[in-house]
């Protein structure tokens, strides 16, 4: 989901400690993006052996008899996970300041988490009913504070009234940058925030010496599909997350 966690590996899955410590119930996910029957045989062994609670899988679009065995065997489709990517161009770097974006200041932590806290209900663990709905508002809340402390490379703030009413992320590996989060409060949308944000993530990913920048959204949020859209980014992948629940 994009947190940052201790990861403990294995061949078949990985237990997720930031998510099971969060949720309060073992979490893992699947290591590869498909399987045969004797494959998910091996996982459902796995997740019973190490008590696992929910297992994420996410499957490449192209695996149908992955989604196939998933369906039949008690996996819940959650999501169709959209990347979008585009080059980071000289033209990038001569993209003007927005006059109301800027670096997001830590005293506007607790506005920012209230945006966070309902601006991310297309998403996976919403669309979950194992998954309590305020423990998912908390989640994201989680989420962009992490952001300050370590998680981002830089958060961007859209005000209006001098007060912040809009988010994103910045990340950065090598030479890609990515939008993690990004959020409009719901009584500022439709204003263009969004756009600025954007804009001034790609000044922000060409003065970093990023060349390629990308950004993961869902197949149930066409606003934000438009919006990538509109900035150059295209489609360059789409996969499909499941949950796997074992307990009652």
């Amino acid at each position: 989901m994009g947190m940052p966690s201790t990861k403990q590996r294995e061949c078949l899955c990985t237990y997720l400690d930031w998510d099971s410590r969060f949720f309060a119930c073992r979490i893992a996910r699947v290591n590869a993006n498909g399987f045969d029957q004797a494959g998910l045989n091996k996982i459902l062994g796995w997740c019973q052996a190490h008590r696992i609670d929910c297992l994420y899988f996410l499957a490449n679009t192209e695996e149908t008899e992955s989604a196939r065995l998933a369906e039949q065997n008690g996996f819940l489709q959650t999501d169709v996970r959209l990347t979008f990517a585009r080059p980071v161009t000289d033209a990038d770097r001569a993209i003007p300041p927005a006059p109301h974006v800027r670096l997001a200041r830590e005293d506007e932590i607790n506005l920012l988490r209230a945006v966070a806290r309902r601006g991310h209900r297309d998403t996976r663990f919403y669309c979950d009913p194992n998954f309590d709905r305020a423990k998912c508002d908390l989640l994201y809340e989680t989420w962009i504070e992490n952001s300050f402390h370590g998680f981002a490379q830089a958060v961007l703030a859209a005000e209006s009234n001098g007060q912040a009413i809009a988010y994103l992320t910045c990340h950065l590996r090598g030479d890609e940058s990515r939008i993690g989060l990004i959020g409009v409060s719901e009584h500022q949308q439709g204003l263009g925030h969004g756009k600025n944000l954007v804009q001034q993530f790609l000044a922000w990913s060409a003065r970093e010496g990023a060349r390629r920048a990308t950004v993961v959204t869902q197949g149930r949020n066409p606003r934000a599909q438009a919006l990538y859209r509109r900035n150059g980014f295209t489609l360059a992948s789409s996969q499909l997350w499941y949950h796997r629940w074992f307990r009652d």
